[in-house]
């Protein structure tokens, strides 16, 4: 039987007593409250967890500077994940509307015959729609005032629209031969594409509401494909952490040569960051990294 919530509003200083009751080393009292006045206590106590030895109880000699530093490593790693998110949901939409658009005419995404008929189709058609009605973008403005299929759109214009969960599942829903043609840019098999487009779109989701990545469990884990590089425990411990989210988008991004510049860019930007990691225990291990993770084959892009 669930309990009456009994914990009390505290004020900031009040916040910060709380923590010294638990171990934690405050050297500026003033700066403390400054920082927790700009993020609140909540969201900072997340981050403290990575630095408890028990529920409630820091290690030896946590200060509230390293647990703040903790938020901005954070900070930046979600910032550097969104860039390429970006780039791999641009490449996502490209993609399936070319494809599709090809097979099935402009307005075949609004027909169920051509999707699985396992695909909830009209549900996911009305949240196309409701999506296309939100938008006050000055094309969608035009094609209502001028095209008599509003609210449908053609695919190439409606890929541009829906939310990426809603492109992934639409993917999900295609037929087996629309989705092997999508996924072959990629050099995966369909199944593992549309595990990959629904894991990527729960981190863009993470991010957009700037929830803590860098020693999250994911709860919506990515298919690992056949291939020694990814199934090698020893190089790869799992996939529900961080790294193997990074592998996943340097490798999808190896596969768009239109960006090969920024791939470059931002893995070093990664790798920099990283080699700074928080000072909680077992950083590298909170993030699923091997010891030896900058040679990764997968990360040095010499496997796929």
């Amino acid at each position: 039987m669930p309990s009456p919530y009994q914990k009390p509003w505290l004020s900031y200083q009040d916040q910060i007593k709380l923590l010294q009751s638990r171990g934690m080393t405050v050297n500026d009292e003033s700066a403390a409250k400054a920082f927790l006045q700009h993020l609140n206590y909540y969201r900072f106590s997340g981050y403290g967890l990575a630095f408890e030895t028990q529920r409630h109880q820091f290690q030896d000699s946590v200060t509230f500077e390293q647990v703040r530093d903790a938020y901005r490593f954070d900070q930046t790693l979600r910032d550097v994940i969104t860039e390429a998110l970006e780039i791999v949901e641009i490449d996502s939409r490209t993609a399936i509307a070319y494809h599709f658009g090809e097979t099935h005419g402009p307005f075949g995404h609004t027909h169920a015959k051509n999707f699985s008929s396992r695909f909830e189709h009209p549900e996911w058609l009305t949240v196309v729609r409701r999506e296309t009605k939100r938008s006050k973008e000055l094309f969608v403005t035009h094609f209502k005032a001028n095209y008599q299929e509003y609210p449908n759109l053609p695919v190439w214009v409606a890929t541009e629209l829906m939310s990426f969960g809603s492109l992934s599942r639409m993917y999900e829903g295609m037929h087996k031969e629309n989705q092997r043609e999508i996924a072959h840019r990629y050099g995966r098999q369909t199944q593992v594409w549309a595990s990959w487009l629904h894991h990527l779109n729960y981190v863009r989701n993470l991010c957009a509401h700037h929830a803590r990545l860098w020693d999250r469990v994911w709860s919506i884990k990515p298919q690992l494909p056949h291939g020694k590089a990814w199934r090698n425990q020893d190089i790869l411990p799992g996939n529900n952490r961080l790294f193997i989210t990074l592998l996943i988008l340097n490798t999808i991004m190896k596969r768009c040569p239109a960006i090969e510049t920024f791939r470059q860019e931002w893995k070093s930007r990664i790798e920099t960051l990283i080699s700074n990691p928080p000072a909680a225990i077992d950083p590298f291990q909170k993030m699923g990294l091997p010891d030896t993770w900058k040679t990764h084959p997968l990360w040095m892009g010499s496997a796929s």
